[in-house]
């Protein structure tokens, strides 16, 4: 249907006149007229009485002035809408990191998002691949490395570094390692090398493993690892953040840790503007600031 004709059908049922339809329209009567009458051969219906006083609808005509009224409405409210969203963050906003910084570090973080903005609607994706920016696979991109396409906006938030934690109960049963040659009799568990997203953490896997460890076993995300070691199957691999949450954990071999890994806030150069983007930049910024902080404290 011609929402040119049913823009002007509106105006003439609402104004009950041709004459007042095209003034407020700026076009001539016979204009309006002829629109009229094409709209109702496309519905092969009559939309008004016409009477000596002015027009009248039909049982049809007001059938369809009841869609326009609502159609028109609509449009009002989201006019509104998007002139006040110069302060208001709502919509959309589609999040792509790893599955063990969604789950463990992410996630639980979110819910100061929420309440400053009520109205965002999230879709956090979590996986080791790392989605297409460009390509709009994903809105937002936290990252365990530097991003490497030209065409994104990229912003540096933390360095992280992989270390080996084991809950209290497997070492009171299992013994703490207190050298390499030791960390033989223990399990080890770790994120598979071959995930694509944290290089280093895989660097330091390929070192424990040429130390010829004879029980281990490989996770393809963080999450896994973090399950394991909780119920005290060994010695894992994880990401120092971790210990934020989960303090009751102990870090075995304080000095065998993985070079810094970087993370990265990455999106689409044509979302520089973007409200969702911005808040979402803002608020993983702010947390970020407040983790360092609570880091120094400790």
């Amino acid at each position: 249907m011609d929402w040119d004709k049913l823009r002007i059908f509106h105006a003439v049922a609402d104004k009950g006149s041709l004459t007042h339809a095209g003034d407020v329209l700026h076009l001539s009567q016979s204009a309006v007229s002829r629109q009229i009458r094409a709209l109702e051969e496309s519905l092969s219906v009559t939309l008004f009485h016409r009477h000596a006083r002015g027009l009248i609808l039909t049982e049809q005509g007001e059938l369809l002035f009841d869609a326009t009224q609502a159609m028109v409405k609509r449009l009002e409210a989201t006019a509104a809408r998007i002139r006040d969203s110069e302060d208001e963050v709502f919509g959309e906003l589609r999040v792509t990191t790893t599955t063990g910084f969604g789950t463990l570090w992410l996630a639980p973080r979110l819910a100061n998002l929420y309440k400053k903005y009520p109205s965002l609607k999230i879709d956090l994706m979590l996986e080791e691949r790392v989605l297409d920016l460009p390509m709009r696979e994903a809105d937002v991109a936290i990252r365990m490395k530097e991003p490497s396409q030209a065409d994104l906006i990229r912003k540096r938030l933390m360095n992280i570094k992989m270390r080996l934690y084991a809950s209290p109960e497997y070492l009171a049963e299992h013994g703490t390692p207190a050298t390499m040659d030791d960390f033989t009799q223990h399990r080890l568990i770790a994120q598979h090398a071959g995930v694509p997203q944290v290089a280093a953490g895989a660097s330091l896997v390929q070192e424990l493993m040429a130390h010829d460890i004879p029980s281990t076993l490989t996770v393809n995300n963080y999450f896994g690892v973090l399950q394991a070691v909780l119920n005290h199957l060994g010695i894992g691999v994880l990401p120092d953040y971790i210990t934020e949450d989960f303090p009751h954990l102990v870090r075995v071999l304080p000095e065998t840790e993985s070079a810094e890994v970087p993370v990265f806030l990455a999106y689409p150069e044509e979302l520089r503007h973007s409200k969702r983007v911005a808040a979402f930049r803002e608020f993983v910024t702010e947390e970020i600031f407040a983790y360092r902080k609570r880091q120094q404290v400790d």
